[in-house]
């Protein structure tokens, strides 16, 4: 391995640390690199395997395609390889298959590299082809940036995105009836990077196990999070089960994008299924209401054997063939004229029985009007007609309801309810294949869950039996 670099290998290193940063920018591991070829840059590449859902998307494999189609050729003979990061066995076989003159890493990887460091397949003379390699050219900035971003990660897990907002922890504590521990992840394709916020309670069972236990997933609507299901959540978990109750981005402890155009009925859709499929949820009573309802009815059809119940509360499926309620039009115009509309306000107009501590936590996700673009998103977003977005799809699920829908059902509603309340209900009921009469609330309004102490405990016994 040469000891001193040629004149331009800094200089291309430093494209390369670019490259790096760009990677770290959007989440990925800081490894960038570059192809010269005749002193000039050909092909640049940076890590890609998390947005890419592609293993080996490094980022000197991104480089090496890049720099193939480039030449028109998949030979890269006379070119020069420069990466931030030594390469790993992978990166290195496919190097010495494209035949590189040379390869000039930074900083060395004791856990990975096989240029020297765990191993060195560029020093088997066996190999038909022989790469020079040079090692540690602005090694210090290469492991800075990886330093860096471990140690926030080890730190913050979840780092906040620039077009994002984040509510602050001390709005979430000591709120009347929640006593509940966080769960976070933002990992999942769909959210980027943002952090999604759930309740995880009661057994984490094995599949076997699971298929004797019940997981109440608890889905919320707008302008609420998961704090509303906190009357029924004891009850469930009285019974032995499991209660998952996310927040929906924009709501409660998820992260909120700042804008409005963020929110796309589509997007909310696909990541509850991500969500799902990496908490793998099994033996599942979906329970939902207002958007829970919107969003939620279109998803055991993707997954019917995840689902044995549905609980479905004062909400629809917006198809785009039967016009919207009046009273929901006439909320929708409301949050038009009023974006800033005062939450607490809202449910103690709504839920007398509620104390002035319950109704103020409504508001804790929002503290200033950036963190509120869900709430102005979400009303135009129900689909009106027959090609908006979610349209096609709850048509879809409403066939599944009503001829493939195989497990048990009970309805709730809230009667006074002047949104989505019986008609609504009554319309949606027909649709449910198997729904029992539903329970009547006469003192419930919309946000049926504040009464839901007693809905829970007939739901545990009609889905226990």
């Amino acid at each position: 391995m040469p000891d001193t670099p040629a004149p331009d290998d800094a200089h291309f290193m430093r494209l390369a640390l670019a490259e790096a940063r760009a990677a770290a920018e959007t989440g990925e591991v800081p490894v960038g690199a570059v192809v010269v070829k005749d002193g000039r840059v050909i092909a640049t590449g940076r890590n890609a395997p998390i947005d890419g859902l592609d293993p080996t998307a490094h980022a000197e494999i991104v480089a090496l395609r890049a720099a193939a189609q480039a030449l028109g050729n998949y030979r890269l003979e006379g070119c020069t390889l420069y990466v931030t990061l030594e390469p790993c066995a992978m990166c290195s076989g496919a190097m010495l298959h494209a035949r590189l003159a040379r390869v000039v890493f930074g900083a060395a990887d004791p856990k990975t590299g096989a240029a020297g460091s765990v191993l060195n397949l560029f020093d088997h003379r066996q190999i038909n082809h022989q790469t020079v390699v040079q090692g540690g050219v602005l090694a210090d900035e290469g492991a800075h940036l990886l330093r860096g971003f471990f140690k926030e990660r080890r730190v913050n897990p979840h780092p906040l995105r620039d077009d994002a907002l984040r509510a602050p922890d001390d709005r979430f504590q000591v709120l009347p009836g929640y006593p509940w521990a966080p769960h976070y992840l933002s990992d999942l394709p769909a959210l980027d990077g943002l952090r999604m916020h759930y309740l995880d309670e009661g057994p984490v069972l094995g599949s076997a196990q699971e298929d004797r236990h019940l997981t109440w997933l608890c889905l919320h609507g707008n302008p609420a999070w998961s704090y509303l299901y906190r009357k029924m959540i004891p009850v469930f978990l009285a019974s032995g089960a499991r209660v998952v109750a996310p927040d929906l981005v924009g709501f409660g402890r998820s992260d909120k994008p700042k804008k409005d155009s963020a929110h796309t009925f589509t997007w909310h859709r696909q990541v509850l299924l991500e969500f799902i499929e990496r908490l793998d949820l099994r033996n599942v009573v979906l329970v939902v209401q207002d958007w829970g309802g919107l969003l939620g009815l279109t998803l055991p059809m993707e997954a019917p054997h995840r689902y044995r119940g549905l609980l479905v509360m004062n909400t629809t499926l917006a198809t785009g063939e039967v016009p919207l309620s009046p009273g929901f039009l006439a909320w929708r115009n409301m949050c038009a004229q009023n974006p800033e509309f005062d939450v607490a306000r809202l449910f103690a107009r709504g839920n007398p029985q509620m104390g002035p501590d319950e109704c103020a936590a409504y508001n804790a996700p929002f503290p200033d009007r950036g963190h509120r673009a869900a709430l102005r998103a979400f009303p135009p977003m129900v689909p009106e007609h027959a090609d908006d977005d979610g349209a096609a799809v709850s048509r879809r699920a409403r066939t599944f309801w009503s001829t493939q829908w195989k497990g048990l059902s009970l309805m709730a509603i809230g009667e006074q309810d002047p949104v989505l309340g019986e008609p609504v209900m009554r319309a949606l009921h027909a649709s449910i294949h198997g729904c029992p009469d539903p329970l009547l609330l006469p003192e419930a309004g919309h946000f049926v869950q504040e009464h839901g102490e007693a809905i829970a405990r007939d739901a545990v016994r009609h889905f226990s039996a």
